[in-house]
This record gives structure tokens, C-alpha cells and sequence, in this order.
């Protein structure tokens, strides 16, 4: 407990504090109060005894509303609702009436108390959601329980989620520090879900603090050791199917001033990724990471923290058949490291000061085969480095029914690319076909100009850019190497102001970008909220207008290829130019709905229109990405959220979503090699009609001692977007490896891996594919009617108990896990410009056993 009259000033970003004195109704301090605060939605409690001053303190608490309840025996209970909305700490002084006896109190929920009353609609996940989510691989645990939790949000492989419509666009608040580089396994090492106290993501119009991806932000509340009495910890081992393992270490410890928090995590797997086939091959891979959080308090008006994190992961790049036959042997390294101190002041009860430096340094090495012509169709090698390096300071001032918050932020981003690249597949760019349309494999013909004197065809299809690069025509291999240093500096102001039953959320923000391009904006933001009390209803509508800056992963080789990318011009060719900011304007319209006193609905509709918005393009099926840029975008859709509040040890949540991402050409940066790309208008890969999880859970309350529970998780999703297989000819072309990845038929004929279909002559529905949708024939419009991946419905399965041997400390916990329970066999993506090929992780089991202390 923190010392009498201390005051907990906490970070601006993601967390406040609540706290205050205890007394009778004399006036006199009571000692040994019980205190606690709930969030009956995303299920967050915590709880402490006042001390020898009848002071409480709760410290790192998620902005949210909560119930807060005080007892005491011979005292009537006392209930009161808080809301923490900012860094400042919520100053409260209860006195509670005599009772005649001892007074047990039970909480119950009103329907008012299960609503959001913010005009940005948002979900909130605390750890004790997210320690019972099955989680497919800790090292992307992150990643997973956004994407399972959180409306409108498209699962993809290797943990890569595309939020409302986009391909990545997201920003990651990590106790304040954001960070926009994308966070899937093959990208960077995410922050470890073992210290992650809870989650509050926002998917409505953004605040005028946050900017460059903005279309899911993450504000993540990182565990805190501060008012820790004694060491308090975890560790936890687990083992699966595919070799599969993780250990997970956890310390807390502090006192009134001080404290400090760990997490020291590692995993592997033998398919630490999703593969291009249902049965990996060379998929090896291992994952560690660290974790520290130091909390200091000198004094009542200053509090300082700092976040350490330390991330490696290896992993090998899972094989083709044809890739393992030819024994290739690609591999990858990522090594991160982030720092992150704050400092915070508090000048009154209502004026807070924060002020946060941080680095990030993530360096990403990309290994070919030692014999480079193992390595099909290419052999591909590549080292980046990544850094951002700045600062956010803001002053909030919390007066009557206005908090205001000013601030800036400043990020230096040094990036350095190196890549190489070099054709080992004859077959794949040939430059002459024969008559039957089979490549011309004459290291001599470089030229389609010499085709027709040979007897052969020129090929239509020929990448012209990557004909120097053909090492089996006598290229040589393309080497590219890279530094810029990108700066970016951003003002910002808003001020929510509470009238009644009504919110209004107003700021303006300032962009200046200094890169490859250079750009700057003024972003309005404008946010409005109504209460309808009688009948539990808020209704919500927000604007934004966004700057949207490209993504830095490789984007210097990309600004380099101009249009249509390498394959098409080369390096350095005509209509070469670096990608330049986006422009967008954001509409936002909501309704949420309490039913009863334990089901809550929140649905809503975006709508965004973008100028020069931004994807990637990946190289075959590697991890490589570039990111590439398209002349506009129009992107609308809804989302839902239906949350049930524990009733009788049932607990439920669903989540909705639907999105039509319209994309319009010209394209240019990236390499695009894996399928021609639409100049016109057409429905991009993270385009889904629909797509649903479902998450039911049961706390067997009877059996309190051991706390036993049991969880199911239902995931529905209608398919991506596919452009590879858009009609018969695509399907008959591909070879009978990939025929067999889509599960393509004729009648009774089904494609394998030694038996391809090489033709078809029966009408349409008797051929196509199990695994892929492609339209009939006639019908495929890449608007309005494109080739998507097949629908697939997946359901995982989890049991533990929290208690197993019923004592009080320290606790055995027991978990067991089945990731896609019915053994679905089911695609992400295949053969996409934009994905790749990715299979979803066949069923497997896990056990994991804790030990708490």
C-alpha cells in the first residue's frame, strides 16, 4: 500500500490510477476496509485492504468505467461508479454508514453499467480473457487474441490480422509507446503475451494523439510490479503436437515506492510457420523473448517507468514438395530490441505532464541455400535493419466536464535494406515458348525478338525486368543496397467535453513527414456520443481525416521500382518514384445496446476513402515483403460485437464483421511476380464478406476450490479474396502439386501430386476445387464476382483448472488445448501477389502446467 497522501500520476496512454481515503461517519479513518474495482465486461478486477491512514491506492489501472465497492464489518457497504479516462489519478473519498452486523455484499450489474459511453467504439480484453483463449503460438499470442476478440478483424496466416478492410494499418500503444511496424511472426517479435495485464482495442474514429495506421489501435497495459508486497510469479510449461514446447517465467515484486515486473518467455515448433502445404516440411523454428517493467515513485507528484524488452526468433522457410526435392534450405533471423522510459508529473490534481523517449532496433536477416540453385524459383537473400528512435510529451488538464491533452511527438527512423535476388527456375520467366505453349529452356534466347527466327513463340506473359537476373540464361543476381534516415514529427490537441447525456471528442493533428517523399496534413477529428438512459442505448458518430505514411519494411527498394514494380521495369527504370503519404477521410457511425443485465450488442459502419493507399506484395511464398501503392482505395463495412457478463459461470462473447475493400490501379513499387494485377478496379485480399468468432465459457463455480473451466471458440470465415485461380485454364495450368493444394477435381478425377489434370472438358459444376471458389464461367468480374478462398469453419477446445491441488499458494494450474479440433484442412491464401500460399495449422494438442506463487 502506498504511503498516505501519495498520488499515482500513471502513463498517458494507456492507464490512470484510483485512490482515496475510507471513514466512518465521524470522520475517522477505518483500517483493513476491503476495496475493489470491477469491469463487469472485460471482466477486470482488483482488489486491496485500506491502510493504518484508511488510504487505497489502485495503480496501472485500464481506462475504462468501473463499479468500485468498499466493506467493512458493522458498516453498510458502499458502491460507486468510477471512471478512469486519463493519466490522472481519480481522487475519492467515501465515508460508510453504521449496520447493525456484519455486512456481506454481493455486485450486480445494471444495464447501464455494461455500456461504453465514448464517441470511439472500442473492445476491452483483460488477462484474465486471455489466459484462457487457446492460443496457437505464444509467440504470436499478441497478435491471436486481437484477431479472436475483436470485431471486424480478418484472421491470416503467421498471425497476421487486416483490420476493417486493410492490410495491416495498425498501431500498437505499449504503455504509451506506439509502435506502427507490422508485428506478425515473420516481421518482428511481439511483446509477450505473459506480461500483457489487458488490452484496450480501438476500432472506431482515432483521437487526434495517434496517427500513421489508425485503423485498429492496440493501447496494451504491460503488468507493474509497483504496491507489490512480497514476490509474487508464474512459470509455466507447455507441450504439443509438431514438437511443439514454450516456458514462461514471470516475477513481481515492489513495495510503496517502487516495483518491478519480468517475463522471460521461450517457444518452438517443428511448424512454427503456416505452410505452403498441409504437411510441413522444413518448418522448424524457435522463439525467445524478454520482458521487464521498473516502476519508481520518489515522491507524490513524480513516477517514472521503464519497459525492456529483448526479442530472437530463427526460423526455417517451410518448403514446396518441389522445393524439398530440390533441398532448399532458406532460413531466417530476427533480433529486436525496444527501450522505453517515462516520466510523469503531476502539477495539481488536475494537470498531468508526461514525457517518453524510446527506441526500437529490430534487424531482420534472410539466409538463401548454400547451393543456390537448391533454392526454387529463386534464390533470395536479405538483411534489413529497422530503427525508430524519438519521443512523445503531452500535458492533459482535467477541468469541470473538459479534459483537455496537447502534445507532440518526434520519430527518427533510419532504415537500411539489403536484398538480393536471382532466377534459378528456367521455366519460370522463360522468354520463348514452344507450340504447345511449353517454355523454351535455350540459355542462349534473351531476347522475344529472336523467338520467331528460332521456330518458337515469344511469351506473352514474360517479366521483361527480371530477364538480367536469370541465372540460367547467364544473368547475374540482382543486388540492391539501401539507407535513409525518415523523420517525422506530429502537434496534436484535442479536448472531450461531457454535456449531459452527451460526449464530444474534437482535436486537430499535424503530420510532417520527411522521407523518400515529403508530405505534411492537418487532420481534423471530431467524435459524438448520446446516452439514451432510459432504454441503455448510446449512439455514436465520428469523422477523421488521416495521414497515412508508408510502411517502412523494405520500402526503399520499393520506391526504387516504379510502376508495375521490378518484374515489369527493372531497377531504376522509367517512371521510378519513392512512395508518397496517403490521404484518407474516415466516417464512423455506432450503436450499443444493453440487454438485460448481462448481454451488451455494439455494432457499427466505416466507410473510408483513401488517396494512394498502400498493401504488399510478397515474393512467392516467402516472408519477403514489399510494400507496394495503389492510385486510390474505397473501403466500407460493419462490425459487431455481442458480449454476455458472467451469469451462473457462463460467459460468452461473438464478434462480427464484413468489409468490401475496392482497390483501384495504377500499382507501383514492390517485385509482383506471383499474378498480374488489375489496373481497374478490383476487390483486394483482405476483402472478406463475412467472417464471425464465437467464444462460450464455463466456470464451474460448484467446484470453487480446484476452479475448474471449459472453453470453446468458434471461427467462421467466408474467404479472402484469391486472383490466381479465376477460371479453368488458370486451374489446368498450375502443376499437379498445387492442383492438389486447392483440391481441384474434373468429375471423378481429383488432381494429386503425381496425377495432375491436364484437361477438362466437362461442363461447369462438374469440375472446380474444394479448397478455392472459382466463379463459373462467364461470371468472374474482378469487382463484383472474384475468385475467393473456399468458407472453412474451425473450432478450438480448451479445459483447465486454476487450482488443481485447492490450496492457497502456491497454485498448480492445468490447460488443455486443441487448436482446430475437427481437423479442418483449409487455405489462408494461395498463390496471392499480396499472401502467398499459407495452409491453416492442422489439429493439435497442447498441455501446459503452471505454477503460481
Amino acid at each position: 500500500m502506498l504511503p498516505v497522501g501519495t498520488a499515482l500520476a500513471q502513463a498517458l496512454g494507456t492507464s490512470g490510477s484510483v485512490q482515496g481515503t475510507v471513514v466512518d461517519p465521524t470522520g475517522a479513518v477505518i483500517v483493513g476496509a476491503a476495496v475493489e474495482i470491477r469491469n463487469p465486461v472485460s471482466g477486470y478486477v482488483q482488489s486491496m485492504a485500506t491502510d493504518t491512514s484508511g488510504k487505497f491506492a489502485f495503480s496501472n489501472v485500464p481506462f475504462n468505467p468501473y463499479h468500485l465497492t468498499v466493506t467493512s464489518a458493522g458498516f453498510q457497504p458502499a458502491v460507486q461508479d468510477v471512471d478512469v479516462a486519463s493519466g490522472l489519478p481519480v481522487q475519492l473519498n467515501i465515508a460508510l454508514q453504521l449496520g447493525t452486523v456484519a455486512t456481506n455484499v454481493t455486485v450486480t450489474t445494471e444495464g447501464s453499467d455494461l455500456l461504453e459511453k465514448t464517441p470511439a467504439a472500442h473492445t476491452d480484453v483483460d488477462q484474465s480473457l486471455i489466459s484462457n483463449l487457446p492460443i496457437q503460438s505464444p509467440s504470436i499470442g499478441l497478435s491471436q487474441v486481437v484477431t479472436n476478440a475483436t470485431p471486424g478483424v480478418v484472421a491470416d496466416a503467421n498471425g497476421f490480422f487486416h483490420p476493417l478492410g486493410e492490410h495491416s494499418d495498425t498501431t500498437i500503444s505499449v504503455d504509451g509507446q506506439p509502435i506502427s511496424d507490422q508485428q506478425s511472426k515473420i516481421f518482428a517479435n511481439q511483446v509477450p503475451l505473459s506480461a500483457v495485464q489487458s488490452m484496450e482495442v480501438v476500432s472506431g474514429t482515432p483521437p487526434a494523439q495517434y496517427g500513421d495506421m489508425t485503423s485498429l489501435i492496440i493501447n496494451t497495459t504491460m503488468k507493474s510490479g509497483l504496491g507489490v508486497q512480497g514476490l509474487h510469479g508464474g512459470f509455466t510449461s507447455q507441450y504439443g503436437s509438431f514438437g511443439s514446447w514454450s516456458e514462461a517465467l514471470t516475477l513481481g515484486m515492489g513495495g510503496n515506492k517502487w516495483g518491478n515486473f519480468l517475463s522471460l518467455n521461450g517457444d518452438g515448433s517443428s511448424r512454427f510457420l503456416d505452410s505452403p502445404e498441409f504437411t510441413a516440411f522444413h518448418d522448424k523454428g524457435n522463439d525467445e523473448s524478454f520482458f521487464d517493467r521498473l516502476d519508481w515513485q520518489p515522491n507524490a507528484n513524480n513516477t517514472a517507468h521503464l519497459d525492456l524488452s529483448l526479442g530472437r526468433s530463427w526460423f526455417q522457410i517451410p518448403n514446396t514438395y518441389n522445393q524439398l526435392a530440390a533441398g532448399q534450405d532458406q532460413r531466417e533471423q530476427i533480433k529486436s530490441l525496444n527501450l522505453s522510459p517515462e516520466w510523469t508529473h503531476l502539477f495539481s490534481a488536475n494537470t498531468l505532464l508526461a514525457f517518453q523517449p524510446f527506441l526500437r532496433i529490430t534487424h531482420v536477416k534472410y539466409f538463401p541455400s548454400r547451393d543456390l540453385f537448391s533454392d526454387l524459383p529463386a534464390t533470395v537473400s536479405q538483411s534489413r535493419r529497422l530503427e525508430h528512435a524519438g519521443f512523445t510529451a503531452d500535458i492533459t488538464y482535467n477541468h469541470a466536464n473538459h479534459t483537455a491533452r496537447a502534445g507532440m511527438q518526434f520519430v527518427a527512423s533510419p532504415v537500411t535494406e539489403g536484398f538480393g535476388l536471382g532466377i534459378t527456375d528456367p521455366s519460370f520467366n522463360p522468354v520463348c515458348l514452344m507450340s504447345d505453349g511449353s517454355p523454351v529452356l535455350d540459355p542462349m534466347l534473351t531476347n522475344p525478338n529472336n523467338c520467331t527466327a528460332n521456330g518458337y513463340a515469344p511469351n506473352a506473359s514474360l517479366a521483361p525486368g527480371l530477364v538480367p537476373y536469370d541465372l540460367t540464361r547467364g544473368g547475374s543476381l540482382f543486388g540492391f543496397h539501401g539507407y535513409s534516415s525518415i523523420k517525422e514529427m506530429s502537434l496534436y490537441a484535442q479536448d472531450s467535453v461531457a454535456l449531459g447525456g452527451w460526449r464530444l471528442d474534437g482535436g486537430l493533428r499535424e503530420d510532417i513527414y520527411r522521407g523518400r517523399s515529403n508530405a505534411s496534413a492537418l487532420e481534423p477529428r471530431l467524435g459524438i456520443s448520446y446516452n439514451i438512459k432510459p432504454t441503455n442505448t448510446v449512439i455514436r458518430m465520428g469523422y477523421a481525416r488521416l495521414f497515412v505514411t508508408p510502411y517502412y519494411e523494405n520500402l526503399l527498394l520499393s520506391s526504387a521500382t516504379g510502376a508495375g514494380g521490378l518484374a515489369t521495369t527493372g531497377i531504376g527504370a522509367f517512371g521510378e518514384s519513392p512512395l508518397v503519404p496517403g490521404r484518407r477521410n474516415q466516417f464512423n457511425a455506432g450503436i450499443e445496446q444493453a440487454i438485460g443485465r448481462h448481454i451488451v450488442v455494439n455494432a457499427g459502419y466505416f466507410w473510408k476513402y483513401t488517396r494512394d493507399d498502400y498493401d504488399f506484395d510478397t515474393l512467392f511464398s516467402s516472408p519477403i515483403t514489399f510494400p507496394i501503392q495503389w492510385r486510390k482505395s474505397k473501403i466500407d463495412g460493419a462490425s459487431v460485437r455481442v458480449n454476455m457478463t458472467d451469469w451462473h459461470g457462463f460467459s460468452a462473447y461473438s464478434v462480427l464483421g464484413h468489409a468490401r475493400s475496392r482497390f483501384f490501379g495504377p500499382e507501383v513499387g514492390g517485385l509482383i511476380f506471383n499474378s498480374p494485377l488489375n489496373v481497374a478496379v478490383f476487390r483486394i485480399d483482405h476483402d472478406q464478406a463475412f467472417q464471425q468468432t464465437s467464444h462460450i465459457q464455463y466456470q464451474f463455480h460448484q467446484l470453487a476450490e480446484r476452479r475448474p473451466w471449459v472453453g470453446l471458440t468458434w471461427q467462421f470465415e467466408s474467404g479472402l479474396v484469391n486472383g490466381s485461380v479465376p477460371d479453368l485454364p488458370s486451374a489446368l495450368s498450375l502443376d499437379g502439386d498445387r492442383q492438389a493444394a486447392i483440391g481441384f477435381f474434373c468429375g471423378d478425377q481429383v488432381a494429386t501430386l503425381a496425377s495432375p489434370v491436364t484437361t477438362c472438358n466437362l461442363p461447369y459444376p462438374q469440375w472446380g476445387a474444394t479448397r478455392v471458389q472459382i466463379p463459373a464461367p462467364g461470371t468472374e468480374n474482378a469487382d463484383t464476382n472474384p475468385p475467393r478462398i473456399a468458407p472453412r469453419n474451425l473450432f478450438d477446445f480448451a479445459i483447465g483448472f486454476d487450482n488443481v491441488f485447492r490450496t492457497e499458494h502456491p497454485k498448480v494450474t492445468l490447460k488443455l488445448t486443441s487448436i482446430n479440433l475437427t481437423n479442418k484442412v483449409a487455405l489462408y491464401n494461395f498463390l496471392s501477389t499480396f499472401s502467398g500460399t499459407h495452409f491453416v495449422t492442422p489439429r493439435s494438442l497442447q498441455v501446459e502446467l503452471g505454477f503460481l506463487f
